[in-house]
């Protein structure tokens, strides 16, 4: 009568109180092994773990053949990740009872939970022969049959349990489950609906109903749906980190980080949190704080090869390259088959000029997946950089072919197609641009719509805003005369320190300086366009035009004043400098050869140099002067990098601009001051979008396998030939 009043508490879920009682039985009945096997049971339920296998133990010593004392504290084990220890016991069980059915079900769940997916199955068909009816194991055979990648077989297994038991809110999540998995989202939200109608509770079921609607892409409805599970379980971790996905898919990265922190509060050993903030870390610019939560995710899981990639990259951002290497190569070894590594270790390589070691490991990760587009992409890249533009547009093709919409695999294609002077294929792809996580960050959202090209503007106010760097705005502007014949109004929005000299140099246009906080609201204008959009939709009109020798309108009397500053240092011909640029990563620095390589420049005789560098010049002007004993000179009191207009009537006022890929050229050329150019043929810069439409350019090419020095020996020859140029002398 006492073990069937304990066991009718149990059945009503009143656990604690059972424990309670059966303590206090235990005391007057040491000897009954059915008590310390209820209270074992009932401890279990509560997560009193070790009370609960200390009871089943006395039970088992009281009674070594009790069956059930062995299968339930097998379950103990289980919870506790000793599943070898879980399965002996639940074997014992069975040996003591060969048709113990639960006894095989738990059997089931611990291969399950080691991913022993066959001996699961069989051990859940074997619980289902000898009891028919058996919903639990009808349910775990479909919840196996899922991992397994068998959807038909797991669905019919649910929908079985679910005929033998009709309200198994489980059984019902499990359904969920595989109908999302097929793409069913309907007939699975259905199915989470009905597990909830059953069990209002049910934060699992809310929880999963949440990534069904999120697949749906009703993001806020899927947080609804996730903070519903909160309100029933405030400390339901998978709840937060759902919600914090969600805020990553819409760029709020902050409230991502404060969702990951919640998360980890309520789960400090929850690796995924700490890998996922670390990456967001990395995306929003604090390394050290990613690298510090990476390496935590590592410290919890040592196997978290994906932890080990993230770590990688973030690394390598803050240019510890070989540590990164190190982290990618350990995410490899623990996962062999893990393809975005390789690609890691690719760019690294390439970035560090070894082109070849990239092109080998980027064929690996093909190797690997076939269909892993980024590896083809990467690969044309390096391609591209080896000069083998074909090769490139192939691996490009290749990337697309298998996913058509890569927004990167498109632009780098477009830039590719320009290099080879395949304009009309490669500034329709440029369009792509806007679809990358680069250029998504600078886009500028207005009402009305981007011109296409083809509408009348006769009538119309176009609003062109620039949209990458000073350089290419100068460069740009050349094509800013093939507009105006066309429009009622343009109005240009560019950075102010920009807009002296633009309205100077085209006062038919309205410059105005770039203010993009009223974006969504502004009605003074008609259609927009970027400025990089320009020549592809007049480039016949540019092939088909000479060259300007300028278009860029310097204040006239302020080049006066530079003459007279430049007769004051030196004789002339006065020869204006820049030698890189203030962007350093990498990729960049391979287009600006050390100052030393300028030699041949140096050894010019009687002729005055002029700093036109805008940033960290002071090291390399001491250092060209103990070495070569050549001065450069440099206006002191001239900001180069703010002071834009007067960098233009310096540019005017001199003789030859020498330079590589940089600024100042773009605006020498522009005013009409010859300008020679030490140019990486192979770089992606190297195109009718980044080289000045002006005739006094002239670009001198240096292939991967040739030296700086030779360049910079052709430029000085011209000097000489300038200097020695009678016409030149009289002027």
């Amino acid at each position: 009568e006492l073990i069937n009043k304990l066991v009718n508490l149990y059945n009503k879920g009143n656990f604690l109180t059972v424990v309670e009682e059966a303590q206090i039985l235990i005391d007057q009945y040491p000897s009954s092994f059915l008590l310390w096997n209820i209270l074992g049971a009932s401890a279990t339920e509560i997560g009193m773990i070790d009370k609960a296998i200390k009871a089943y133990k006395r039970a088992i010593s009281l009674r070594p053949d009790y069956a059930d004392a062995y299968n339930n504290m097998g379950v103990v084990l289980n919870q506790k990740g000793k599943h070898d220890e879980a399965i002996k016991l639940h074997k014992k069980a069975i040996s003591l009872r060969p048709d113990y059915a639960e006894a095989y079900n738990n059997l089931g769940n611990n291969f399950k939970d080691q991913q022993k997916f066959n001996e699961a199955l069989e051990a859940y068909e074997k619980a289902i022969y000898i009891k028919p009816n058996y919903a639990q194991a009808y349910n775990n055979l479909g919840s196996t049959l899922r991992d397994k990648g068998k959807l038909p077989e797991a669905l019919n297994a649910c929908k079985k349990a679910i005929s033998i038991k009709p309200d198994y809110a489980l059984a019902f999540n499990n359904m969920g489950h595989i109908l999302s998995d097929q793409g069913k989202f309907v007939e699975a939200l259905k199915a989470f609906k009905k597990a909830i109608l059953i069990k209002p509770d049910y934060v699992d079921a809310y929880n999963n109903m949440g990534n069904v609607i999120k697949y749906q892409g009703d993001l806020d409805k899927a947080i609804e749906a996730y903070q519903k599970a909160i309100s029933i379980q405030p400390d339901y971790a998978d709840a937060y980190s759902n919600i914090a996905n969600i805020f990553v898919e819409q760029g709020k990265l902050d409230n991502a980080i404060d969702a990951y922190k919640k998360v980890i509060s309520l789960k400090p050993i929850d690796s995924l949190a700490y890998n996922n903030m670390g990456k967001i870390l990395t995306d929003q610019g604090y390394i050290g704080k990613a690298i510090e939560a990476l390496k935590r995710a590592i410290m919890l899981k040592p196997n978290y090869a994906f932890a080990y990639n993230n770590l990688g990259v973030a690394l390598e951002i803050k240019g510890d390259f070989e540590e990164a290497i190190e982290a990618f190569k350990e995410a490899i070894s623990l996962k062999p088959d893990y393809v975005t590594p390789h690609v890691n270790i690719g760019k690294i390589f390439k970035d560090q000029g070894k082109l070849d070691e990239a092109i080998e490991i980027y064929k690996k990760a093909i190797s690997l997946d076939p269909n892993f587009a980024d590896a083809y992409t990467n690969m044309g890249v390096v391609l591209k950089f080896q000069g083998k533009f074909d090769k490139a547009i192939k691996s490009y093709r290749n990337a697309l072919a298998i996913k058509p919409d890569n927004s990167q695999a498109h632009l780098n294609l477009g830039i590719t197609l320009l290099n080879c002077d395949k304009l009309e294929e490669g500034l329709n792809e440029y369009e792509w641009r806007w679809k990358t996580s680069e250029f998504l960050s600078i886009k500028r959202y207005f009402r009305q719509p981007m011109w296409n090209g083809q509408a009348d503007l006769k009538d119309k106010t176009i609003l062109l805003w620039t949209e990458q760097g000073i350089g290419d705005t100068m460069n740009w502007s050349s094509c800013l005369p093939l507009l105006t014949s066309r429009s009622k109004h343009i109005i240009l929005e560019c950075p102010e320190k920009l807009v002296r000299l633009l309205t100077r140099s085209f006062p038919m246009i309205e410059i105005k300086a770039e203010d993009r906080s009223l974006d969504a609201k502004r009605n003074d204008f008609d259609l927009h366009l970027p400025m990089g959009s320009l020549y592809r939709h007049f480039i016949n009109e540019i092939l088909e035009n000479d060259k300007a020798k300028s278009y860029l309108t310097p204040d006239r009397d302020r080049i006066t004043h530079y003459k007279e500053r430049l007769r004051s240092v030196g004789k002339g011909p006065y020869i204006g400098l820049c030698w890189k640029s203030s962007v350093k990563d990498a990729y960049r620095l391979q287009h600006y050869p050390p100052i030393s390589e300028w030699a041949p420049i140096f050894r010019v005789p009687n002729v005055t140099f002029i700093n036109l560098q805008y940033t960290n010049y002071k090291d390399d002007i001491r250092k060209i002067k103990n070495q070569h004993g050549v001065t450069i000179h440099n206006f002191e009191d001239l900001d180069q990098y703010s002071e834009i207009d007067e960098v233009a009537a310096l540019c005017g006022a001199l003789d030859l601009v020498v330079a590589t890929k940089t600024t100042p050229p773009m605006i020498s050329a522009g005013v009409g001051t010859p300008t020679k150019i030490a140019n990486w043929k192979n770089s992606s810069f190297n195109n009718i979008l980044n080289n000045p439409l002006s005739r006094t350019l002239d670009m001198i090419h240096k292939d991967n396998s040739e030296p700086w020095n030779k360049v910079f020996k052709l430029i000085a020859d011209h000097l000489l030939e300038m200097k020695n140029n009678a016409s030149y002398s009289k002027e």
